[in-house]
């Protein structure tokens, strides 16, 4: 997952030289510099991005450029902490930044980029075909005066939310932390059981994506098949477990227990804001008035699967095998790049 590191420096280097401590800031978890070394960066990045992304859908009249905004902000941000602050700060070359970084940390660096890359292709992709704003906003937009309150009432606030979710790849770029005693071997099982994670989120949030498109093409009712037989909101899920495998991934290196915040926001958030709760009850409404089929099918799909972590009776369906399948491809391909760099 770390293919576009080159290995060259990694052959006559110490561990302590590839690490390159003065490229941290040794801050404690308690220390008030939490909040000046990845907060208020991650904040003011998110503020200036979410205002420009305001402006544009103001004029476009599309409220899901914020869409757009979320997963590539933050690779953005990832990108910038780990490389190019360094890069300018410390007038060093790109290489050169990029071969300071541990290999766990190529790893958590890797996982953000895949992962938000596809996201962000996704949502852009879905979209551009559709040609019109997302239906979940249509009746936000209808409110007086939304687009006046607009940038406070929606924009900012995911600013905010941005900020702590991107703690697991903030933090171990900018900031030290304890080193778990649990040895070299210990490093090397917690982080295939954090790549494991992510390549299990991973694959489900791309099946679910993939799925939902097909289905759409030839069909007109609710996608309840594929990993959509297993929850009825698997992208969620899957999204979920990536962001946990970003903080697990920490573990394999120094460890700052802060980066927890991270994953717990974006579950909440995904849970009980922006996530399956919007989208349910935007059908709910919209096939309730206009395709009373499909609201049966969503009332008696409510009955039957929970909203986003399956019943222990679907622990044997063959998707689930899939997904966990995809986790054990992941170790095993992280697992082949260290050999091909020698780690």
């Amino acid at each position: 997952m770390a293919f576009f590191i080159p290995p060259s420096v990694l052959e006559n280097q110490a561990p302590s030289a590839l690490q390159s401590p003065s490229f941290r800031n040794n801050i404690t978890p308690g220390d008030v510099g939490i909040l000046k070394s990845t907060l208020l960066p991650s904040f003011s990045l998110y503020y200036s991005l979410s205002l420009a992304t305001y402006l544009a859908a103001e004029v476009t009249d599309r409220v899901e450029l914020k869409d757009w905004l979320w997963p590539s902000a933050q690779v953005l941000n990832a990108w910038w902490t780990a490389i190019g602050h360094p890069i300018l700060k410390h007038k060093i070359s790109f290489r050169e930044a990029c071969e300071a970084l541990p290999w766990s940390e190529r790893v958590l660096l890797s996982c953000v980029t895949i992962w938000g890359v596809r996201l962000f292709a996704r949502i852009a992709c879905r979209s551009l075909s559709r040609g019109t704003d997302d239906a979940r906003y249509d009746a936000a937009k209808k409110e007086r005066n939304f687009w006046r309150r607009g940038f406070m009432r929606v924009f900012f606030p995911e600013a905010v939310i941005l900020s702590v979710i991107s703690l697991p790849f903030t933090v171990p770029f900018t900031m030290g932390g304890a080193t778990l005693p649990i040895g070299n071997d210990g490093v090397n099982v917690v982080r295939a059981l954090g790549v494991g994670l992510f390549a299990a989120g991973f694959a489900l949030e791309a099946m679910a994506d993939t799925q939902l498109a097909l289905h759409r093409r030839e069909r007109t009712d609710l996608c309840r098949h594929g990993v959509w037989s297993l929850v009825r909101h698997p992208n969620y899920l899957g999204d979920t477990l990536v962001h946990f495998s970003f903080a697990l991934l920490n573990m394999a290196g120094p460890f700052n227990p802060v980066v927890i915040l991270g994953p717990v926001t974006n579950y909440l958030f995904l849970r009980y804001v922006g996530g399956d709760k919007e989208i349910e009850a935007s059908q709910e409404e919209r096939y309730r008035s206009q395709d009373s089929d499909k609201y049966r099918q969503l009332q008696q799909w409510q009955e039957e699967k929970n909203s986003f972590w399956p019943n222990l009776r679907d622990l044997a369906n063959p998707w689930t095998l899939a997904v966990v399948g995809s986790g054990f491809i992941g170790v095993v391909a992280e697992e082949w790049l260290r050999g091909v760099y020698d780690i």
